[in-house]
């Protein structure tokens, strides 16, 4: 019996240093400690305010909390669009319609659609061209987990830029093209193309429901109409492409958690 306690005591030492990736691996202590509460946090009124501030890095954080008392927070903290906003502007119906899960049956695969649901968001708000306003990502780590989110601000319905992948192809993308929602610094004459709003890198795990898209979407449309700018972005996606996504997402999350006064 004294081993057996002793055996417990080790395995629930040991799992508390370490969290599952999606793929079943152990992320490393720091980056459990960043997740390591999403599962049961319920957020105060003050920490619902405090990620409103901090954009759509924070959106894990609110995942466990009803949808009710995050916008009943969000209504408190004066947000300029609340998630029931979002849900009659995006999905057509009140959240006092929706059952708990959030789930309409509208969840987002792609960038494209998700822009398509900002845009009636901005749009319902009054947000000035809100049709160049998208949401964006950055794919090459999602085999091992991860996207790279870009709320972004495009001037053009076509673009002409460099391949950001090779270096040197000149490619033409508009709305119907996969890779035309990435973002993109400079087009291929060296001029400035997008402004980035807001961004954040984050595991695939956490934004696969509609609920987690919905304050996903949320969060982008507060801080276009707060005016967010992230310039701090590009070098960001250059150290994601080549390979330092963890690194990112961790840094990421962990200075949100301390924003929020999220304990470890």
């Amino acid at each position: 019996m004294k081993k057996v306690i002793i055996y417990c005591v080790c395995l629930v030492i040991l799992t508390g240093c370490a969290t599952s990736a999606p793929d079943g691996t152990k992320t490393k202590t720091g980056f459990g400690k960043a997740f390591s509460s999403i599962v049961t946090l319920v957020l105060t009124p003050l920490q619902i305010a405090a990620g409103l501030v901090e954009g759509i890095a924070s959106m894990p954080y609110y995942l466990s909390t009803s949808l009710d008392k995050i916008n009943k927070g969000m209504i408190a903290a004066n947000a300029k669009v609340t998630l029931d906003d979002t849900y009659e502007s995006a999905y057509g119906k009140r959240i006092a319609q929706v059952q708990e899960s959030g789930d309409t049956g509208e969840a987002f695969r792609r960038m494209k659609h998700a822009s398509e649901y900002f845009r009636k968001i901005l749009s319902r708000y009054g947000v000035k061209d809100a049709g160049h306003y998208f949401l964006t990502s950055i794919d090459t780590a999602n085999s091992k987990g991860y996207t790279l989110f870009a709320v972004i601000y495009r001037p053009t319905d076509t673009i002409k830029v460099i391949d950001k992948y090779d270096g040197s192809t000149v490619r033409v993308f508009n709305r119907s093209d996969r890779l035309y929602y990435e973002p993109f610094e400079k087009d291929a004459d060296g001029r400035p193309l997008d402004s980035v709003i807001d961004w954040s890198g984050m595991p695939r795990e956490y934004f696969k429901t509609q609920k987690a898209q919905a304050i996903l979407l949320t969060m982008a449309a507060n801080s276009v109409a707060n005016e967010k700018k992230t310039p701090e972005y590009w070098d960001a996606e250059k150290r994601w492409i080549a390979g330092n996504f963890e690194e990112i997402t961790e840094q990421k999350m962990n200075a949100v958690r301390n924003k929020m006064k999220i304990d470890n």
